[in-house]
């Protein structure tokens, strides 16, 4: 299993560790990876994914899965949060039919 962001495709970030002595060895940044199960709203679903904690908070901050994903960028967003945000789009366009 990839250690990736299911929403915002956040991977593992490369760098280097610093010893006292200023010695250099590169090494690598794993995301903060939390499984979660975020409900939609206006899908009535619940989806199970692995987000990072700092795209859990933002989540929380913008008001639930419903408004990341309308208020985020297409290409910001993994494939799976876009198959997630078309789904949104569709039945908010019933919706608004009806």
């Amino acid at each position: 299993m990839s250690r990736r962001c299911d929403l915002l495709d956040t991977g593992p970030m490369s760098g280097n560790n610093v010893s006292h002595s200023n010695v250099k060895t590169r090494r690598r940044f794993e995301p903060n990876l939390c499984n979660v199960t975020l409900t939609s709203d206006t899908l009535e679903q619940k989806y199970k994914l692995r987000v990072t904690a700092a795209t859990l908070r933002t989540v929380d901050f913008k008001g639930g899965l419903d408004g990341f994903l309308m208020g985020t960028k297409n290409a910001k967003l993994s494939d799976k949060a876009m198959k997630i945000k078309r789904a949104l789009i569709k039945k908010t366009a019933e919706v608004e039919a009806a």
